[in-house]
């Protein structure tokens, strides 16, 4: 075998590898999914959003919720029998408002228990999504975050109030078009939020807590942590099952050069003497 045998073989391993490597993660998420509908008894659907890398140029692509996924979202939802339980695992930043309200009415809708696992966060449309299940399950540093909506990059609720503050002769007509719009924005994202927690809470939390999550009266960066979730009245539970954390395991994030997190991968127990 020459040299230049030699360099075919690696450009082949070297093309292969990565056809190879999400083969396998993809056969072991296959195998962990099944093995939590056994031990729960219910239809597992996994929504995770990481960001991607391009197979070529090497791009960063952050993924969000959109049609495609409500579309299949919906199917597994259909597929599942009346008295099923749903477990929902979400990792997502977010996405079309409109995709996520459908998964939430469908999630709504569903007669068997659905639960929401929130490993690490969930926010925006995933938080629409997580307010429509029968209980959340988050870690102790997992987040979800408002709902409010944006228009294009910037929110609606700001919008709204620039234009309350200041003489309409002062405005121009573009951001008057748009306070508009956001102002519709926001009375149909909090009617969709009451409908989703009607039956859930007393009336008066289901108002209050609409209007807290759609209103602007945060960032919609703002990390809502368990506690506070609960605070604001949501069911939230932080009894987190191990395999749900494995099954999250098998999407690991784009590869890069240098890891940027790294660490010895195995739990560590019991006594602080130093042994292991």
């Amino acid at each position: 075998m020459n040299f230049v045998d030699l360099i075919w073989i690696f450009f082949i391993v070297s093309a292969l590898q990565p056809v190879l490597t999400r083969r396998y993660l993809e056969a072991m998420r296959q195998r962990k999914i099944a093995e939590i509908e056994r031990q729960r008894g219910s239809r597992v659907i996994l929504l995770v959003h990481r960001q991607e890398t391009m197979s070529l140029l090497g791009f960063p692509l952050m993924r969000y919720i959109d049609i495609h996924d409500a579309e299949e979202v919906l199917r597994a939802v259909q597929m599942t029998d009346d008295d099923m339980a749903l477990d929902i695992v979400l990792h997502t930043p977010g996405g079309l408002v409109l995709a996520a309200t459908q998964i939430a009415r469908a999630v709504k809708r569903h007669p068997g228990k659905v639960t929401v696992f929130v490993p690490h966060m969930a926010m925006s449309g995933g938080t629409l999504i997580a307010m429509a299940a029968d209980e959340i399950v988050m870690c102790e540093h997992s987040v979800l975050g408002p709902v409010d909506p944006q228009l294009g990059d910037q929110p609606a609720a700001s919008l709204v109030k620039v234009v309350a503050r200041k003489p309409v002769a002062e405005i121009d007509d573009r951001t008057l078009v748009l306070a508009d719009i956001g102002e519709k924005a926001i009375a149909q994202l909090r009617a969709t939020v009451e409908r989703l927690l009607t039956g859930t809470l007393p009336e008066e939390k289901v108002k209050a807590l609409a209007e807290a999550m759609t209103e602007g009266r945060w960032t919609h960066d703002h990390a809502i942590f368990a506690e506070e979730a609960r605070e604001l009245g949501l069911n939230v539970s932080t009894e987190m099952p191990e395999s749900v954390l494995e099954l999250m395991a098998l999407f690991p994030q784009a590869t890069q050069r240098t890891p940027t997190v790294e660490y010895l991968p195995r739990p560590y127990r019991g006594s602080n003497d130093g042994k292991r």
